[in-house]
């Protein structure tokens, strides 16, 4: 299976190129991966403090690795941080502003073996940090073959994913990791199931993410005035098939202001959507602060979390179509959530645990999603929703310090 998997990637490193041609997204990818080695050992010349590197596969798995690196900065505020990633469109998003704990960011280069003993080499961790997923052989192999201290942060495992499938190699990717902090019990279990003894349950990290957001908000003057007294819906990455269950429910209840935070920035989608709904709508960019409308299209990247400070209700989209987005954010406001679908429940454990909690609704169509607005128009109904997200939120804090304080014991930070 090694060979098979090396020769993957051999051809991936051939088609790569021929693909970029043709595939702008691809093109991207190579680009961002230019010159990574003399950047990274710019980065490097002349340090003597320890590092540790933190690997994410995109921007969700970042901010999960954030509550980590802000505890591990306080621990030792001398570590320097590294931060990878594989997806260029997480990079993207990174690279545009600074990140204050962090004195590094780098894409992860192709997984060879020669780029993978390359890179550790050039980058010489102290400690290694991989977040949830996005598990490469050769850089695992090139960090433990360098004893370097390796650990998996909130993984959250599934039956059918290929760890468990009875393939040695991919089973053995897991025995890298000198320790696993996984997010659930269920977790724990399938680790188990492959006699491997060191995981620990700490939680999801996210938690500790959305209870900062929460706790110290951006404000919007502007939102808050046009705000004013009258509920508000927060509609959070959403998608097209989202929209066709929330135009029917803007259009049937006027007395709400409605901000609608799309997926995708493209104005082609917000046009058609603006043009159904019955009720005012403006792109924020182009919002006339002396017209009162009642539906805010959020045409930028950066607000949406501090957005959902204002939301009586949440709905958060991407469930019918490639994955459902964030919805603690929504939560650890105090705000119940509604979301669609889901085609994978157990590739979102935290939409189950919701529902259980009594702060998630899965609606499938319109029907669904105008019972459960309405149920949470009553004031009681409303009220025990509100309190068991908060409580479930509250009681989900800690994953960072849990996870810093067994690696502090191992490592003496």
């Amino acid at each position: 299976m090694k060979l098979i998997y090396r020769f993957g990637i051999l051809l991936a490193r051939l088609f790569l190129p021929l693909a970029a041609l043709m595939i702008p997204r691809i093109a991207h990818f190579l680009n961002g991966r230019k010159s990574l080695f003399e950047k990274l050992s710019k980065f490097k010349e002349g340090k003597s403090s320890k590092t540790v590197w933190f690997h994410v596969s995109s921007l969700g798995e970042y901010e999960q690795a954030r509550p980590v690196i802000e505890s591990l900065k306080r621990v030792s505020p001398d570590y320097q941080i590294v931060v990878s990633f594989f997806s260029p469109s997480g990079y993207d998003h990174v690279i545009k502003k600074p990140q204050h704990e962090v004195d590094f960011i780098s894409y992860l280069p192709v997984d060879s073996k020669r780029n993978a003993e390359k890179f550790v080499q050039i980058l010489n961790p102290d400690l290694v940090f991989f977040v949830k997923y996005d598990l490469w052989y050769h850089h695992l192999s090139a960090i433990k073959t360098r004893k370097i201290p390796l650990y998996l942060i909130s993984a959250s495992f599934r039956s059918d994913q290929i760890y468990f499938k009875g393939i040695p190699f991919f089973r053995n990717l897991l025995f890298f990791f000198d320790q696993i902090f996984t997010q659930n019990q269920n977790s724990i279990d399938l680790l188990q199931s492959i006699d491997y003894k060191n995981g620990i349950l700490a939680g999801d990290t996210r938690f500790d993410r959305v209870v900062e957001i929460a706790r110290e908000p951006k404000t919007f003057e502007d939102i808050k005035r046009w705000k004013g007294e009258k509920p508000v819906l927060v509609a959070g990455s959403i998608w097209e098939e989202d929209m066709s269950l929330l135009i029917p429910l803007i259009n049937s209840n006027p007395d709400y202001r409605w901000i609608i935070a799309p997926h995708s920035l493209d104005s082609g989608p917000m046009a058609d959507w603006a043009a159904k709904i019955k009720a005012s709508s403006v792109r924020y960019s182009d919002w006339d602060k002396s017209v009162d409308y009642q539906v805010l299209f959020i045409d930028n990247i950066g607000m949406l979390s501090s957005l959902y400070q204002f939301a009586k209700v949440a709905y958060v989209g991407g469930a019918f179509g490639k994955g459902l987005h964030n919805i603690l954010e929504p939560i650890a406001f105090g705000a119940p959530v509604i979301f669609g679908k889901l085609k994978k429940e157990s590739k979102f454990p935290e939409a189950t645990q919701s529902q259980m909690q009594g702060c998630g609704f899965e609606v499938a169509d319109f029907e669904e999603l105008n019972s459960v607005f309405e149920n949470l128009q009553n004031s009681e109904y409303y009220r025990k929703s509100q309190d068991s997200a908060m409580d479930w939120v509250d009681a989900n804090r800690g994953a960072a310090a849990k996870i810093v304080s067994q690696i502090s014991l191992k490592n003496k930070l």
